[in-house]
């Protein structure tokens, strides 16, 4: 047979061009499942998660409380705002651990574990009797909320800024001995413009809660603080 007749075997590059290794079809397939995965919802609102779903990163405390029922009240998405429905009535619950759980949950950073610890907080200390229940506790919610005031994220700051005023309206002069512990942190903060008038109107609550023991507080860790009776 002439040359021009004959046909060529195929070479092994060529049939590597002409069908895909398997690794690559696998590849493929899992980029698909991925995208199919995506849902809008995620690139509208990236920080909400859901509690009960499979996570990479071990969730935190708070996250896993809140996850096995642990917190008993749950968020009721409203049409222009949200609220909190309780399972028992704040007043009937005890405030340990409950109160320094959602203290703790003032950290985090993501929906809905936000709403509910802030919200929580503010309507626990809200009840009647909020006093006698908070005031044994404040040795323990008083860290807590240090660690707030001293994270890097603005949102957790200003949360744990606005505890610390409801906490010392219910504690009143109570929280004085444990005063000097969270003024480090407002010091940083009042240098900050973006966070001064808050921070000035937050000390002024604490001085008129805590009387002039706070003052004195305030003055020897803050001393360009003026007082409101000034």
């Amino acid at each position: 047979m002439s040359s021009g007749s004959q046909v060529q075997p195929q070479s092994a590059v060529q049939r590597s061009k002409a069908s895909p290794t398997p690794s690559s079809a696998s590849t493929g397939s899992s980029d698909s499942i991925q995208r199919n995965r995506t849902r809008p919802s995620d690139r509208l609102n990236p920080k909400t998660i859901d509690p009960f779903g499979d996570h990479p990163k071990a969730p935190s405390a708070f996250a896993a409380i809140y996850a096995k029922g642990g917190i008993p009240c749950r968020l009721v998405h409203g049409s222009v705002k949200h609220k909190l429905q309780w399972e028992h009535l704040p007043e009937t619950l005890p405030f340990d651990p409950l109160l320094i759980t959602l203290a703790e949950g003032l950290r985090e950073t993501k929906h809905p574990y936000t709403f509910v610890s802030k919200e929580g907080f503010k309507e626990l200390l809200m009840v009647k009797g909020a006093e006698e229940k908070t005031v044994p506790l404040l040795h323990r919610l008083v860290p807590v909320l240090k660690a707030s005031l001293a994270h890097s994220d603005a949102d957790v700051f200003e949360r744990g800024l606005n505890a610390l005023v409801q906490l010392s309206t219910v504690a009143g002069p109570s929280l004085n001995d444990h005063l000097k512990h969270l003024l480090t942190s407002l010091s940083r903060r009042l240098m900050d413009k973006k966070f001064k008038d808050e921070v000035t109107n937050a000390l002024q609550k604490l001085e008129q809660n805590g009387g002039k023991e706070s003052l004195r507080i305030i003055k020897s860790k803050i001393p360009t603080y003026c007082s409101i009776c000034s």
